[in-house]
């Protein structure tokens, strides 16, 4: 990215080009592992797109400096160690909460898996609404190994990603995946060589930034709430959001410039 903005973090690096936040992890000397003042970092960084008005789209992804490539290689175990049981279901419940701030930003983002995402870091990318992976990128919970079951919604995200046979054989095992595996079975969305997968996430997440920004947020949310809900109860909602947009300027707007045959300008409203 050219034109960047850079912001004051300790544990990621923040940047900003054509409407688009890329959020770096930037542990090296740990595999990009998630600690407590990491995932902090990445949660303010989070709010902070969510608020801004200037920012269409998020890319998150791992710092390349690594001795191996590493987007997150899970949870920081140095931390873990030794915690006792609320302290332990308090990272959990932290970890957690990062995460649904990511899955529920009414701002796409694109995960780039640029090289390991195991335990929390298989879940930071499951978080995310759109996964890119280089073709050295790796997938796993390997959580049982440690004794361990996942904390940061693994669990559950998994086997709605990519079904509980396949789940249950990731969780069970603590096998890791590889991208080709992870990409046939829809946890990715598309596999690119290494020094590709930065601009090809770049340039996908611009294009979403560009598109009209009350539809983009709307799009996320009936998703996000019609996954937990019944078809009949979803669709319900999904028709009430397309009814309500009938009085705002973007559909005005995009319905007449279609018929006019022109770019539409986006108000957000």
């Amino acid at each position: 990215m050219t034109e960047e903005e850079e912001f004051g973090y300790e544990n990621i690096l923040v940047e900003m080009q054509a409407g688009v936040m890329q959020v770096t992890l930037n542990r090296p000397e740990k595999f990009n592992a998630l600690s407590v003042d990491a995932l902090g970092e990445r949660h303010e960084a989070m709010m902070s797109a969510d608020e801004d008005p200037d920012v269409g789209a998020v890319v998150i992804t791992g710092s390349p400096e690594t001795k191996r490539p590493a987007f997150a290689a899970g949870a920081d175990i140095s931390e873990m160690a030794g915690l006792d049981v609320m302290t332990l279901r308090s990272f959990a419940l932290f970890g957690q909460e990062v995460l649904l701030t990511i899955e529920n930003l009414d701002k796409p983002v694109i995960a780039a898996v640029n090289g390991l995402a195991l335990g929390g870091g298989c879940e930071l990318a499951m978080a995310s609404h759109v996964r890119l992976a280089s073709e050295d990128a790796a997938f796993g919970q390997p959580e049982i190994n440690l004794g361990l079951i996942p904390g940061f919604g693994g669990s559950q995200r998994l086997p709605r990603l990519i079904g509980r046979g396949p789940a249950f054989e990731m969780l069970l095992t603590g096998d890791a995946i590889d991208a080709a595996t992870a990409l046939r079975l829809g946890l990715v969305n598309k596999v690119v060589p290494g020094d590709q997968l930065l601009a090809e996430a770049g340039s996908l997440a611009e294009k979403m930034a560009s598109k009209a920004p009350l539809a983009r947020e709307l799009i996320l949310d009936v998703v996000n709430r019609g996954a937990a809900l019944g078809i009949e109860q979803a669709l319900r909602i999904e028709a009430d959001l397309f009814g309500s947009m009938a009085s705002t300027e973007d559909t005005r707007n995009g319905l007449t410039a279609f018929l006019e045959k022109r770019k539409p300008e986006w108000k957000g409203c």
